[in-house]
């Protein structure tokens, strides 16, 4: 059942929080460079006038029902096309109790979690990948809502199961119809979303490629494309919990997502919205949406914590970390969190996904900003990266923006970081102590893996865009401080 969420799981990064594209590098003052060595352009700046660096300004939000939000996202069809739900129960049926979710109607009451049944303008029920293809996973055997999917692969290839899935469709013309538009728009965008890692994520390639394809204003689908596409090969992202945006004023890595952030986040029905009179049905209701987001809390840390080693932590962290990350209480009424961008210069991490490319290369933010999405929203990249909230870090591993570090131990402690290291991608196998995914070092990275079968399932952080530097802050504590630190970071 999981496998065939790949032939429409990229239509949902789309409105994942990251952004970034390939060709550039840092200066040697560490600015950012173009490929060509020449001085990148500024870029737009925000509508309100504010610094790029430092704090995001809050933006008012329109207002929603989240219990309506919750019912829209697990039942309606926001993307506007998919499979005929006749192929698809001939290939998959029998989903289990532990993927299914409460509150779906009875049209998709036996669908697994990732998986989204609707009727078209055509009368044709179809069946495609829903948010939760990438914004929940399974942890433990259970689906956590909200939680960034570490374990999608997308590194094979789309276009081959949009073919296999023709096999099953009938000859009537309407369904047809409808496997066709589907077909066409994932065989275009397959190319460019095609991972070297399992566990990463293609989003802003996605978005590159489908804005491409489409004309801003009307947002009829162009056979052709209007502009330059991305690179083939995508920048990895690992998608952060959706319960974060209760806190942050901006989306995306790059707090580039400014404005309204419902307008940003139906921005995945560009796969198959082929006109703003679909569009504006289905931004009627995403602020409903975005405030069942909103009102997302993390999961618990499930076992015993030491509370005594967890306060000593806290002193630390409060110390080293909460400048950037904020503060916590005990009942979240008094955290603080600073939405702070900083810059590339300070956290040092790899730099390409804010060197302003792909999705957030000009001619990119240009279209978004001539569309109907970019009529309340704006896309507003910075050169550095957003210093998220840390509630619930604790199941959220890997970590940085690429998910180049697998734990918690190695992220606060840069020397200890492996160059290559796998895991083996089962979502029960999971290390308390260290906290983050259970992975050992490799000894070889993908271009002297013979294997080309092996190479996904191995993180090289010597790829572009795979950096694990940067980010040393913790390595001025000791090895007891920095258990005392972890330990309290289970309590967030």
């Amino acid at each position: 059942m999981r496998r065939l969420s790949i032939l429409a799981a990229f239509a949902f990064a789309v409105a994942c929080d990251a952004s970034g594209d390939d060709g550039m590098t840092v200066a040697r003052d560490g600015g950012v460079a173009s490929a060509d060595g020449g001085a990148r352009d500024a870029g737009p700046a925000p509508r309100d006038g504010g610094s790029l660096i430092g704090p995001v300004p809050e933006y008012t939000q329109r207002a929603g029902d989240p219990q309506a939000g919750y019912a829209a996202l697990v039942n309606r069809g926001y993307v506007g096309c998919g499979v005929p739900k006749a192929a698809f129960d001939q290939a998959f049926s029998g989903t289990p109790a532990s993927l299914k979710l409460s509150g779906r109607d009875d049209l998709n009451r036996d669908l697994p979690y990732d998986f989204n049944a609707f009727v078209t303008t055509s009368s044709v029920t179809v069946v495609a990948s829903n948010c939760l293809t990438c914004h929940a996973s399974v942890f433990d055997g259970q689906v956590v809502m909200g939680l960034g999917d570490s374990l999608r692969d997308f590194t094979a290839d789309p276009s081959q199961f949009a073919e296999l899935a023709g096999l099953l469709v009938s000859n009537d013309p309407a369904e047809r119809a409808e496997y066709e538009k589907w077909k066409t728009r994932i065989q275009t965008t397959a190319p460019f979303i095609r991972e070297q890692v399992i566990g990463t994520n293609p989003a802003d390639n996605l978005a590159a490629i489908l804005f491409a394809h489409r004309d801003p204003e009307t947002l009829a689908w162009l056979d052709e494309p209007a502009i330059e596409v991305p690179e083939r090969t995508p920048l990895p992202v690992d998608v952060p919990p959706w319960w974060r945006m209760k806190k942050k004023n901006a989306m995306f890595y790059s707090a580039a997502g400014r404005e309204d952030h419902a307008r940003i986040m139906m921005t995945a029905s560009v796969l198959c919205v082929d006109s703003v009179e679909e569009a504006e049905a289905i931004d009627a209701y995403f602020p409903d949406v975005r405030a069942y987001i909103a009102n997302l809390e993390p999961p618990a840390f499930p076992r015993a914590i030491d509370q005594q080693k967890a306060a000593e932590g806290k002193t630390y962290f409060d110390t080293y970390c909460a400048r950037c990350h904020g503060t916590y209480s005990e009942d979240g009424a008094s955290d603080t969190y600073p939405n702070l961008v900083v810059s590339l210069d300070e956290v040092a991490t790899d730099p390409m996904l804010a060197a302003g490319t792909a999705q957030l290369a000009a001619r990119f933010v240009q279209w978004f900003e001539a569309s109907f999405y970019g009529a309340i929203a704006s896309l507003v990249p910075a050169e550095g990266y957003l210093a998220p909230p840390l509630d619930g870090v604790w199941i959220t591993a890997p970590f940085l923006h690429n998910g180049s570090v697998p734990d918690l131990e190695t992220l606060l402690d840069s020397d200890a970081r492996p160059t290559y290291w796998t895991r083996s991608f089962d979502d029960a196998d999971y290390d308390y102590d260290r906290v983050g995914w259970t992975w050992t070092a490799h000894d070889r990275g993908h271009r002297d893996i013979g294997n080309p079968a092996e190479r996904p399932r191995v993180y090289d952080t010597t790829l572009p865009g795979h950096g694990n530097g940067g980010h040393t802050f913790g390595d001025v504590l000791t090895d007891t401080q920095r258990a005392a630190v972890i330990e309290y970071l289970k309590t967030l």
